[in-house]
């Protein structure tokens, strides 16, 4: 066998095991997508609804993101459960979701929490230096 023509059989064998390759990497994500709880390609979707442009999400992040909306679900559902009736209406849905929904608002109260902490933070600050200064001349 010449040397050219051991280069090609190096080359195919090469290009072979790329596309088994391949192949496997589809049979996973294929498999993932099977265990997840939402179509990956319409969590993607809403995600790059939000996102900036330019932005990459990484393949480990659409499928944690995917989990952790599965389990928004799983949460919601159990606190609709707990209701005694065979049924569930959209008053108890908007009950189930009142924790999820009050989310951006805690987060608000949070920042002006902390803004009147550091107020008043600066006015001992004063009160410090003002005893320091009268009491140390």
């Amino acid at each position: 066998m010449s040397e050219v023509e051991k280069q090609i059989n190096d080359q195919e064998v090469l290009e072979k095991k790329e596309e088994a390759l391949v192949d496997d990497e589809d049979e996973a994500l294929e498999e993932d997508d099977e265990k997840l709880p939402f179509p990956n390609a319409r969590v993607v979707r809403l995600m790059r609804e939000s996102l900036d442009q330019n932005k990459q999400i990484k393949s480990v992040v659409k499928k944690e993101m995917n989990i952790f909306l599965g389990r928004i679900v799983e949460t919601i559902c159990k606190k609709m459960n707990e209701f005694d009736y065979s049924y569930v209406d959209y008053g108890m849905f908007k009950q189930a979701i009142e924790t999820f929904e009050n989310i951006q608002t805690i987060e608000l109260e949070k920042i002006r929490i902390i803004k009147a902490l550091e107020k008043i933070k600066a006015d001992c600050d004063v009160l410090v230096n003002d005893v320091e200064r009268k009491f140390h001349e």
